[in-house]
């Protein structure tokens, strides 16, 4: 085994203290916090901002083949991350937790450097956002796994949780953080949602690199290259196949009969099964798997999966409902409603804020389990509460609902990782980061293709019809109305989540032009789509909140059944 040293304060120059001083432990928390803060926020800034950016490289992404695009754009983050966290955690053991980390962080500024720069127009400028953001998915998986491992190395149990609780509230409310900074943004200049990275990164990394230090002797070992390769290609054929399983395919509303996309699903799945099989045999593997059978880091994973699928799908469906409706209703111009969707979803984000750190210090004495739990079920019944909201809503109850949802999060948050993380031994920290980070993002990637598909599936009962009647009620031609309401739901549900009015261009000047000025007028104005779609919206919503409520009580039993006893490393110190 080689071993690290970590020397004193005045070993490296510029050093403020050493490893071994009792103010590191919270060095080491505040550079992580803010290298998870950068790299979240990143995951969903481009998700508001996204009519700002194809308006800046001049890029109509409700046009079918721009699909493609917007669907990168939207998920290659993600996907990456979901990817490749593994890999990097074991990494980290081997190489230093810290080296890679502080890579993770130039790398990420250099690219949001390069990306605010892209030259392009088109489906060119299109390609060169989604590749550097896949490079950038990189530096940002380089951060996610291995912070909370740099984390647990250096607090001792008693403390991980409350520090782990800050780390992890951080990171997740850098998701609910980046809608609001993202339509703030957007309406400035599109390229600002890059060049906002770039000061922070640039601090971050330059403390990172003069004040982190290795406090732990590296993992000596090989790197699992068939591991890697198999659960690479097997991850991203498999997220990659829900991802264009969104599509419409053959004249079907969406592509699951696409053999591409069959072929990336099973693919993906037969892969990922000789990836099991190939981690069981070798010697060291990067996905140890014998560590779920600690029952804590099994159930602890198991909810974190479902409780990201289950809040990835709240998010996408509250800016949907808000931008597409509820806005636009209350006299919101269409351009606008992507900064106001942002606004108005605050309270999730002060939910979260407000029960993530205390979940995590009260967990601390009191014990994992029931905080993550009984946040699944808070969620849960957020769920329940916004079933019963009409689609144009009271604004209060809405937020007291979004709050309550937010609540949830934050208590279950902190728990869940220092429950998984300090069930490990220390040697496999930075793996099971990884493979906890992993499970966190897939779901996040997942949430997108189970809730836009559930979501599309409701539409196309009752959409079309509701459709056809209200635009051949404004003198709309019967064939035309009948065309347009032909068409796959998805676009309908992709204008309305990006805070487009989809009515103006699908009908064109031609057909507007021939219609009385006051019907043309309706027909294009901010209440004639939202009044439309909501009915149809709000039978896909009951599917996908349902599927929520199920999957957060699941999650919550999940959690409930790891014991006490699998956490061997309570009460003691690092290590």
């Amino acid at each position: 085994m080689t071993t690290t040293t970590t020397g004193s304060g005045a070993s490296r120059r510029g050093m403020a203290v050493g490893a071994e001083h009792p103010r590191y432990k919270w060095i080491a928390l505040s550079n992580t916090t803010l290298g998870m803060l950068l790299a979240t926020i990143n995951s969903s800034i481009v998700l508001i901002s996204l009519p700002a950016i194809f308006n800046g490289v001049h890029l109509n992404p409700l046009e079918p083949g721009n699909v493609s695009y917007l669907l990168w754009m939207l998920m290659g983050y993600m996907l990456v991350t979901a990817v490749l966290v593994v890999t990097l955690g074991r990494l980290g053991d081997m190489y230093g937790r810290v080296r890679i980390y502080n890579a993770g962080f130039a790398l990420f500024t250099v690219t949001s450097v390069v990306l605010s720069l892209d030259p392009f127009d088109g489906g060119g400028g299109a390609l060169w956002l989604i590749g550097w953001r896949v490079l950038q998915a990189v530096g940002g998986s380089m951060l996610m796994a291995n912070s909370a491992a740099i984390i647990t190395d250096v607090f001792p149990a008693k403390q991980r949780g409350t520090a782990l609780g800050i780390n992890i509230v951080a990171g997740i409310a850098g998701s609910f953080l980046g809608l609001v900074l993202g339509g703030l943004l957007a309406e400035w200049n599109w390229r600002s949602i890059f060049w906002v990275n770039v000061p922070i990164g640039l601090v971050g990394t330059v403390w990172a690199y003069r004040s982190l230090r290795e406090t732990r002797s590296r993992v000596e070992g090989r790197i699992d290259w068939w591991g890697n390769l198999t659960f690479a290609v097997g991850l991203t054929a498999l997220l990659a196949g829900i991802t264009y399983g969104i599509q419409p395919y053959g004249g079907h509303t969406m592509g699951w009969t696409n053999p591409w996309v069959l072929a990336g699903l099973l693919g993906g799945v037969a892969v990922l099964a000789a990836f099991c099989l190939i981690e069981s045999r070798v010697a060291e593997p990067m996905f140890p798997l014998r560590l779920f059978r600690i029952t804590a880091f099994a159930g602890g994973n198991a909810a974190s999966l479902l409780g990201s699928i289950a809040r990835g799908g709240l998010q996408f469906m509250l800016i949907i409902w808000l931008q597409g409706i509820w806005l636009p209703l209350h006299g919101y111009d269409y351009e606008r409603t992507p900064l106001w969707a942002g606004i108005y979803l605050l309270p999730l984000t002060i939910g979260f804020l407000a029960a993530g750190p205390l979940a995590g210090a009260l967990s601390d004495r009191f014990g994992e389990r029931l905080f993550a739990a009984g946040g699944l079920l808070v969620m849960a019944a957020s769920f329940a509460g916004l079933l019963l909201v009409p689609s144009d809503f009271d604004y209060w109850v809405f937020a007291a609902l979004v709050f309550l949802n937010g609540l949830g999060g934050g208590l279950f948050a902190a728990p869940n990782t220092a429950m998984i993380m300090s069930s490990v031994p220390a040697k496999l920290r930075g793996a099971a980061s990884g493979m906890r980070a992993t499970f966190q993002n897939a779901g996040m990637v997942l949430s997108i293709g189970v809730f836009f598909s559930l979501m599309v599936a409701g539409l196309a009962r009752s959409l079309p019809q509701t459709l056809e009647t209200g635009l051949t009620a404004q003198g709309v031609p019967e064939s035309a109305a009948h065309s347009i309401a032909e068409l796959p739901p998805v676009g309908t549900l992709f204008a309305a989540f990006l805070g487009y009015n989809p009515i103006q261009q699908l009908l064109g000047p031609q057909i507007l032009d021939a219609l009385p000025a006051a019907n043309a007028e309706t027909l294009v104005g901010r209440s004639f789509f939202p009044n439309l779609i909501s009915a149809p919206f709000h039978d896909g919503l009951t599917i996908v909140f349902w599927l929520a409520i199920a999957m957060a009580v699941v999650g919550a039993v999940a959690s409930l059944i790891a014991p006490r006893a699998d956490r061997p490393e309570r009460p003691g110190t690092p290590g």
